[in-house]
């Protein structure tokens, strides 16, 4: 069956697609809070299948502004897929994807990225793993660091009102260098980021906002939250980092000195960090912050030639990719970077691959010969991955998002 997928034009039909994932998390049609995401998501920007006069599906996508090696570029953040159980291995999803990826084209938006629920789920539609994401859990006694303190370093309190303007300049700061990170909007922060809900905190305290200065200067925040907890007369609650950033190594690690040395807790714990994290190399006891890694941002080029020419490359050297794309195969062929542009070409090519593993290599969190030696990039020239890899070598950070979406 072909299903009817289209934008959302009202409340209503965007409140019942939202309701294909919603259905999920055991959540109640709610127009209130409907209309609130809609200032994050506009209604143009959720698809619903349609059978018949009923939605059963539905896909977003946020119109992001997402860092990529040379700076931010236009792509579509993926978000609330779902489809309704009742309708599930009848294709809907996707149709659902074929639409929002054409939407997201053509709008302008060379790449779209998500966070996979399902990771199975993504790969047939073009997606490649582009980040990875760390997560740690520290005990107190283990949480010195190696170096003294910074004498012009102070921490502070702050309000959530008086964070909305102090903490996103440093957001910002760090965002420009870092690939994988995406531009916040006023309501983004207000009603993502800030919002403290008491739905929203896991049996956890309220939302505290600590502020880091370098010289009277912000340099550096964290959101974080306790759990208070008490065994045999001893604390044994934990101290839960939401996100913590600082513009540069002094302020990261001055930050994290005052999140490690804070009392009644037990363990710290936090998520979504990056793997090259400057704690490996600050604390005495690396190894016992447990870091377990998963799989973060996930990047699919819905404009291959457009993509490519939106991103910084190291080199001035050429290199030739013949790209599969079957789900969307006007991307398909060979494409030649060179001079900091790519164009279509008839020329040999130096490394086959799928649009998937082109996401992979995208942002930078992966190598071409780190694909060709895990057997799902093929090298046809000699060399090839050496080559590709000179040309897309750039000295920005690893790729990485603090933020699931």
């Amino acid at each position: 069956m072909a299903w009817a997928v289209r934008s959302t034009t009202d409340l209503e039909e965007f409140v019942d697609a939202l309701g294909a994932i919603s259905h999920y998390f055991g959540s109640e049609r709610d127009l209130e809070r409907a209309e609130r995401f809609g200032k994050v998501l506009p209604l143009e920007r959720m698809h619903g299948a349609f059978d018949g006069d009923r939605i059963v599906g539905g896909a977003g996508a946020f119109p992001f502004q997402l860092t990529v090696p040379g700076g931010p570029i236009a792509c579509g953040g993926v978000t609330v897929v779902g489809v309704l159980p009742t309708h599930r291995r009848r294709g809907v999803l996707t149709a659902m994807m074929r639409a929002q990826l054409e939407d997201i084209r053509d709008r302008g938006e060379p790449i779209a990225a998500l966070w996979a629920s399902e990771e199975v789920i993504y790969r047939r539609f073009g997606y490649g793993v582009a980040s990875f994401a760390g997560e740690i859990e520290l005990a107190s006694g283990y949480s010195g660091l190696r170096q003294a303190p910074e004498p012009g370093a102070t921490a502070r309190l702050i309000t959530l009102e008086d964070a909305k303007t102090l903490v996103p300049p440093v957001y910002d700061r760090v965002r420009a260098t870092t690939p994988g990170m995406f531009g916040r909007t006023k309501n983004w922060w207000e009603l993502r980021i800030l919002a403290d809900p008491p739905d929203r905190r896991q049996g956890g305290g309220v939302k505290n906002v600590l502020l880091l200065e370098l010289d009277g200067k912000p340099a550096g925040y964290a959101l974080y939250r306790f759990t208070a907890k008490f065994e045999s007369g001893s604390s044994a609650g934990h101290l839960a980092v939401i996100e913590a950033l600082a513009d540069g190594p002094t302020a990261t690690r001055e930050l994290w000195r005052v999140l490690l040395d804070m009392d009644w807790k037990a363990t710290l714990t936090a998520e979504l960090l990056p793997i090259d994290h400057p704690l490996m190399h600050q604390l005495l006891y690396p190894r016992r912050m447990r870091m377990r890694i998963g799989d973060g941002l996930w990047v699919r080029l819905v404009d291959v030639g457009a993509a490519l020419s939106a991103r910084a490359y190291g080199g001035d050297g050429t290199v030739v990719l013949d790209v599969e794309d079957s789900f969307l195969p006007e991307n398909a062929g060979r494409w030649q970077i060179a001079g900091g542009a790519a164009a279509r070409t008839e020329d040999d090519a130096d490394l086959a691959l799928d649009v998937g593993e082109l996401g992979s290599a995208y942002l930078g969190g992966f190598t071409f010969a780190e694909l060709v030696r895990a057997g799902v990039v093929r090298e046809l020239k000699a060399g090839g991955a050496a080559r590709a890899d000179a040309v897309f070598l750039t000295a920005a950070a690893k790729p990485w998002c603090p933020e699931i979406f």
